[in-house]
């Protein structure tokens, strides 16, 4: 399989284990699926979630120093399977004590993903596969990223790297259809422009004599 998902960090692991293992402490937190499912529970697929930071207005590029695309690590994201079927996914995030249970959750994100993951597993050239997201367009893919070796909390993503975008995807942008990260990031930048401020109203014109009301 050229698909290559790294291994998520062991406290982030034990993390979701506990909560999957705690009634107690995640009683609030159980999704409708989780409630209602009978059997163990295992976290499986884990995927590092990086955000995509500092888009230029201008060049509609990214732009941390010299115009270099820049993401940061926000966490790692587990599927929770029942046997052979995904019911959620479980979020971790980075805290002063190390990595910690986050928050389970369902939603159409996960027969996307898993729908994406199948269709890089397709693909010839092996991958290392993390997620993207764009907040500001609420745009969440899955990066493939050329460097399989490379440590999967770090790194910026190549010009030849694929994104495949998630349903559901901003307007305009067609949910599973790969794009190659230079290609994509362009459009990513125009939606993320602001739009020109409209133009303020000409002053009025003085009222011609003819309109004036007589004394």
């Amino acid at each position: 399989m050229p698909l290559h998902v790294p291994p998520a960090p062991a406290p982030a692991l034990r993390s979701v284990l506990a909560a999957l293992g705690s009634p107690t402490a995640v009683r609030d937190g159980r999704t409708p699926a989780l409630q209602s499912v009978q059997g163990p529970l295992s976290p499986e697929l884990p995927l590092p979630v990086h955000v995509l930071d500092h888009v230029n207005q201008e060049d509609r590029t990214t732009t941390p120093g010299a115009g270099a695309p820049r993401t940061r690590l926000t966490g790692w994201r587990f599927l929770v399977r029942s046997g052979e079927r995904t019911v959620a996914a479980a979020d971790t995030v980075l805290t002063a004590d190390g990595w910690t249970f986050s928050r389970f959750f369902e939603g159409p994100y996960l027969p996307s993903t898993e729908r994406a993951l199948r269709q890089a597993e397709s693909l010839t050239t092996p991958y290392q596969a993390r997620l993207l997201s764009v907040p500001e367009l609420y745009m969440l893919t899955l990066w493939l990223h050329g460097d399989t070796e490379a440590d999967p909390g770090t790194g910026a993503p190549a010009p030849a790297d694929i994104l495949v975008p998630l349903a559901p995807a901003p307007p305009g942008i067609a949910a599973h259809r790969p794009h190659r990260f230079a290609e994509l990031l362009p459009v990513i930048g125009l939606r993320l422009t602001p739009a020109p401020p409209l133009p303020s109203a000409p002053p009025l014109a003085p009222a011609s004599p003819l309109l004036r009301t007589p004394a």
